[in-house]
């Protein structure tokens, strides 16, 4: 995460990270051959999509929070091509693209406002700073948390209820991965907005 904001908007959110998921859409037809291969692809997206979510829940760097959550959709891209909903998992790489680019653009926007300072426990009160900044990290934030009637709430609920209507111990184990890793991303940007925007301010 050391590159210029724009590059990791770029990378993360449309380019290099998403590559892998586009390969196992196209190659899905030789994944279909063998159930054990689409179990272990959905079991390391469930994985990924859980353990991403809670590592970043301890981040304080707002470049590394946005870069984790990324890790976390790509498990969840893979987690729904491995259980053979490769049309979700795309739909779900094509939103992702547009609110974590608006999101990376918009921690850029933070950080270059001050002064290269990336911890958020040393922000606050950037409201009044930034309140453009802050529209839009709420409009990314929403979207990234599947808030309804935002890019993200479509895929994302879409997936979950195939999930859940299937008939097997693997869906329900592989949904309290889904659902968890959703609340602990959710309560981390929670967390970002108000200690960066509405906390008391520390850069003055």
């Amino acid at each position: 995460m050391e590159g210029p904001t724009p590059v990791s908007a770029l990378i993360h959110a449309a380019t290099m990270v998403t590559a892998g998921v586009f390969l196992v859409v196209r190659c899905s037809y030789i994944y279909e051959l063998n159930n054990n291969i689409l179990l272990f692809v959905a079991l390391i997206g469930g994985f990924t999509c859980f353990f991403s979510s809670i590592i970043g829940a301890f981040q304080f760097d707002i470049k590394k929070i946005v870069a984790y959550s990324t890790c976390s959709q790509l498990g969840y891209m893979f987690f729904s091509s491995g259980l053979s909903n490769y049309y979700i998992g795309f739909f779900h790489l094509f939103n992702h693209a547009f609110f974590k680019a608006l999101l990376f653009l918009s921690m850029g926007s933070i950080i270059h406002a001050l002064f290269d300072e990336q911890d958020f426990r040393k922000m606050g009160g950037l409201i009044r700073l930034l309140p453009f900044t802050y529209v839009m990290v709420l409009i990314g934030s929403l979207a990234l948390m599947g808030f309804p009637f935002l890019t993200g709430f479509y895929s994302k609920d879409f997936l979950l209820e195939l999930v859940y209507s299937r008939f097997g111990i693997n869906s329900k184990f592989f949904f309290f991965f889904r659902v968890n890793g959703c609340f602990f991303y959710s309560f981390l940007f929670n967390e970002v907005i108000v200690l960066s925007f509405f906390s008391k301010t520390k850069f003055l």
